[in-house]
């Protein structure tokens, strides 16, 4: 029998995600969506098929999710970010029964039943417990994201940031830090803040043990240690937790297909041609 493949595209607010799946492997490749998404899906896909040394004809279905979605022309279908969380999550953590994931723009909560979103929750209308939030604090701060985490850790009196509001937040780090108080201070302050509201969102979901962190945000120790404190128990954190999308993605196609062939039904699929979205939506 023809080996199937089946491949995951990503699109977040940030970072795209492809992973193109085999019988038994897995090729993920991540990269920075930038200001023209549109343009980059087709050439993160180019850079997993090298990866996987494969063609694109060889791929058996694409699933496309995510922020940009619609703008991934080679994809036989688009299928929404909530889904595909909860089919990744689902694969990688059978345990999980919510998922809390913490990306660039927008932080979600998500309910899962038998390895399947039943109910969510999203903040997408505010910076504040998102990326964006760290992100903009850090450069205030004049520390790089990547060491946010580790810094955090060795707060020794974390203070309380009162504003969730990017802007004013940032005003008010600056001032704290006029203030002489100490940086880790300041770093374990905001993780606290970010995770006071991620919680208060995810709570309206009546959270269920076991809970896993996924996003960019579960990449952050200090923002995990938080996020745990608030819970009450340790979290549950998928290899890479910035591919569990791009993964139930590449899973549901792999179901899609699956259950044509059961009934014997042929599958529309698009042109097998990597090519940009002529539209930018």
């Amino acid at each position: 029998m023809k080996s199937q493949y089946f491949a995951g595209v990503d699109i977040g607010s940030t970072m795209t995600k492809v992973v193109i799946m085999g019988q038994a492997t897995i090729t993920p490749v991540i990269g920075p969506t930038g200001p023209e998404h549109r343009k980059l899906a087709n050439r993160v896909m180019e850079e997993a098929l090298a990866k996987a040394n494969l063609s694109f004809d060889e791929i058996t279905y694409v699933v496309a999710t995510g922020y940009g979605r619609i703008n991934v022309p080679f994809a036989d279908k688009q299928i929404t970010e909530i889904s595909c969380h909860a089919r990744g999550v689902g694969h990688l953590l059978p345990a999980a029964r919510t998922v809390i994931d913490i990306g660039g723009q927008d932080s979600k909560g998500i309910k899962l039943k038998d390895g399947r979103a039943v109910d969510f929750v999203m903040n997408d209308k505010c910076a504040a417990g998102t990326g964006r939030f760290l992100e903009v604090t850090a450069e205030e701060l004049g520390v790089s994201l990547e060491d946010m985490g580790r810094l955090s850790l060795e707060a020794k009196n974390r203070v309380e940031i009162s504003n969730t509001c990017t802007v004013f937040a940032a005003q008010e780090v600056v001032a704290r830090l006029s203030d002489g108080v100490a940086l880790p201070d300041i770093i374990a302050g905001l993780h606290e803040a970010i995770a006071t509201r991620i919680y208060a969102m995810v709570r309206r979901l009546k959270i269920e043990r076991e809970v896993a962190l996924t996003g960019g945000g579960a990449k952050n120790i200090g923002l995990v240690k938080a996020m745990e404190a608030k819970l009450g128990f340790p979290a549950l954190l998928p290899p890479e937790p910035l591919l569990t999308g791009a993964i139930g993605a590449a899973l549901m196609g792999k179901d899609i297909v699956q259950k044509a062939d059961e009934k014997g039904e042929t599958l529309k699929r698009s042109e097998r041609r990597l090519t940009e979205a002529s539209l930018f939506t």
